[in-house]
């Protein structure tokens, strides 16, 4: 008898007493779990991104959606950004005052020719408040996964507050488990035995979120 043999035997002599439920696995497991902890406004939520994105040492910045290009700009010029990665269905708006060559997402382009790259600006998803956490899926304007884990620096825009969730939970009810989910939060990071933290082993050493107010601003009373 194989290893195989003898571990599914010992599962069907522990489960020979039970009886049989019919029900569908969605309705057989209980899920009274808390799909969030506490309430907030949105404001509070996306502070609370904000805070976990920074202690996870992502670089946070704030700004509105006229804004966007020139803090893209800035944080590019800032790094000696000469070329970044543009995926297919970015908004063109958001890389308007780039002066850096922009690189296409080609599907024959190699990891070597990703390497060459030193930025990537993508979209994303969902952004989920309580974890700090950055989601992708592979639509318009984020790309495939490669490009946002071999170049090292990555700026990713979340539009506040419509891509802005509290929790784990409320994230998986907009996401489609069938597409390529890329789960970030913060740079790559990881650390030795002796506790010695290293940044960029597998994914961008630098992470920086733009979080993009597109709220309509408060008008005056008539």
């Amino acid at each position: 008898m194989s290893s195989r043999d003898l571990i599914l035997g010992r599962v069907r002599h522990a489960l020979a007493d039970l009886a049989e439920d019919p029900a569908p696995y969605e309705q057989a497991v209980e899920r009274t779990y808390l799909r969030e902890h506490g309430e907030r406004t949105v404001e509070q939520t996306v502070a609370l991104l904000a805070e976990n994105l920074a202690d996870y040492r992502a670089v946070v910045h704030r700004c509105t959606g006229p804004e966007v290009a020139g803090t893209v700009a800035r944080l590019l010029s800032a790094r000696g950004a000469r070329t970044v990665l543009v995926p297919v269905g970015l908004p063109p708006d958001w890389s308007a005052d780039v002066t850096a060559d922009r690189v296409p997402d080609n599907v024959s382009s190699t990891a070597y020719d990703l390497d060459r790259a030193d930025s990537v600006i993508t979209g994303c998803a969902v952004a989920v408040a309580e974890t700090g956490t950055i989601v992708l899926d592979g639509g318009p304007g984020q790309g495939r996964r490669r490009i946002t884990l071999v170049p090292d620096h990555h700026i990713c825009v979340v539009r506040v507050p419509a891509q802005v969730v509290s929790s784990v939970p409320k994230a998986l009810e907009r996401l489609d488990p069938a597409r390529p989910l890329t789960w970030i939060s913060g740079p790559s990071a990881t650390s030795d035995i002796e506790l010695d933290r290293v940044e960029g082993v597998h994914g961008p050493r630098t992470l920086e979120v733009l979080l993009v107010d597109e709220q309509p601003a408060p008008t005056g009373e008539s």
